[in-house]
């Protein structure tokens, strides 16, 4: 069986490779590169499940980074578990074709529960005093053990929050460095987010964003050399590409308006009341999940979203069908953005009234993604010190607030999750190998996400 490593790259396209990311352009010349077709939505656990399990959503149920439980009546994002994926994994195709296949899954999301051999996953403790540890999950916990003693603990603060940067893609880069030399998994999963982050706060056409593809490029040339010496192929991947954004949408806030999403004041912020709203929106970047109660509501609902400056698509369950992102879990309407804009989970009219979460990194409470997380607020005379005092706060077992996010969405610059007008601009795939091992040539220069399960069992030796 030939050993593969798969790399995701998130937010790498097409226009990426070139003259400032010589590693990857190296690894195009020596085997084979295409734009991948973009699925909706093109957020990070739809792409993620789409390419492991080679379905679009409709058949494995990730319809977002998060969706409306019906019935527990609470919005979910950001959850882990590898069961949630209704389809099955490449991992579990691979070991039912060969017994003696063993994956290891790093970073990679839908990871706890994940029928593979080592993992490690970004998850802290919660204790019962309401604090947060940052920390690891891995399987068996002697592996996450060895990294973190070897290599020292991940960096989590530089993972996701305003000091989100290069130190979490390269801690991973290290580890699966470090997974080839103690393991050789035959197939083995790397994510690197670095792109991500400098896109959302300054757009990709910035230079930083120029900056950080020369960055993330070098730890691609690490992790082809380290497959290199252990005779394993290598593919690379992304997930959706960014765009360039000025238009936050505050869609919420415009279903409060017109009466049909409502709130519950408490004694620290108005929160979402999804029992007795009508309509509301779980907003995901470019995309949004729409849950109504009853036709009625349906139909008012689609009036005001179609007249919702920013809104490019209102897709009710038929036209969802187009898109193979119709699913129990999907929202009685999707709606799309523009291009240049975006949805904020807002539903709050006054800032004053925000909930406490608003202000702070917490990517379970708020009911949509924020990315303003990755910001300090610039109102803040001091920001830095306003943490420090707060991580001395924690460090003397208090209670405290970190809150340092601002509410201002016009701060973010780069967004994704439409599918993009020119596939140059949506995902990528790249390999070591040629079309033909990897399979099929591009059909208009084009692969399907889809195909990403097949082609990795195909360089793996175990096409069906």
């Amino acid at each position: 069986m030939q050993p593969v490593v798969l790399i995701d790259v998130v937010g790498l396209t097409s226009r990426h490779i070139g003259p400032r990311t010589p590693a990857l352009r190296a690894l195009a010349q020596r085997g084979a590169c295409a734009p991948m077709r973009a699925i909706l939505p093109g957020v990070t656990c739809s792409a993620q499940a789409t390419m492991l399990t080679g379905q679009l959503p409709s058949a494995h149920g990730a319809v977002g980074n998060g969706w409306f439980d019906r019935e527990s009546g609470d919005v979910a994002l950001w959850r882990q578990s590898n069961a949630l994926v209704g389809a099955k994994k490449l991992y579990e195709t691979a070991r039912e074709r060969d017994a003696s296949f063993t994956c290891a899954k790093l970073f990679w999301w839908w990871n706890m529960g994940a029928q593979v051999d080592w993992s490690i996953t970004p998850r802290p403790f919660y204790p019962a005093d309401g604090r947060k540890l940052l920390a690891v999950y891995g399987r068996p916990p002697s592996f996450p053990e060895q990294i973190e003693r070897e290599l020292g603990p991940f960096p989590f603060f530089d993972f996701w929050g305003p000091r989100s940067g290069l130190a979490s893609s390269r801690w991973i880069a290290d580890v699966a460095a470090r997974t080839l030399d103690l393991h050789a998994p035959k197939l083995t999963l790397v994510y690197l987010p670095h792109l991500d982050y400098s896109h959302q706060q300054d757009g990709p056409e910035s230079e930083r964003g120029l900056a950080a593809l020369t960055e993330v490029d070098a730890l691609v040339g690490k992790l082809v050399a380290a497959a290199d010496k252990h005779g394993a192929s290598v593919v690379v991947v992304s997930e959706y590409g960014l765009e360039q954004v000025d238009t936050p949408v505050h869609i919420n806030r415009a279903l409060r308006e017109a009466g049909l999403l409502e709130v519950r004041p408490t004694p620290v912020g108005e929160m979402l009341d999804t029992f007795a709203s009508s309509a509301f929106a779980v907003s995901d970047h470019q995309l949004a999940h729409v849950y109504t109660r009853g036709e009625a509501a349906r139909e008012r609902a689609t009036r005001v979203l179609r007249a919702l400056p920013g809104v490019e698509h209102v897709l009710d369950r038929a036209a969802q069908r187009a898109f193979g992102i119709d699913h129990a879990r999907s929202g009685d309407l999707v709606v799309v953005s523009r291009k240049g804009a975006w949805f904020t989970y807002y539903y709050w009219l006054d800032d004053a009234q925000a909930p406490d979460f608003a202000r702070t990194v917490d990517i379970h409470r708020k009911p949509g993604y924020d990315p303003c997380e990755l910001f300090l607020d610039p109102k803040l005379a001091f920001p830095k010190l306003r943490v420090a005092r707060r991580l001395a706060q924690k460090a003397l077992g208090m209670r405290y607030l970190m809150d340092v996010i601002p509410l201002d969405a016009r701060l973010v610059k780069g967004s994704h999750g439409r599918i993009p007008d020119d596939p140059q601009d949506g995902p990528v795939f790249l390999a070591s190998q040629p079309f033909g091992p990897c399979g099929d040539e591009p059909r208009d220069g084009v692969i399907e996400m889809t195909s990403v399960h097949d082609r990795v069992l195909g360089l793996l030796g175990l096409r069906g």
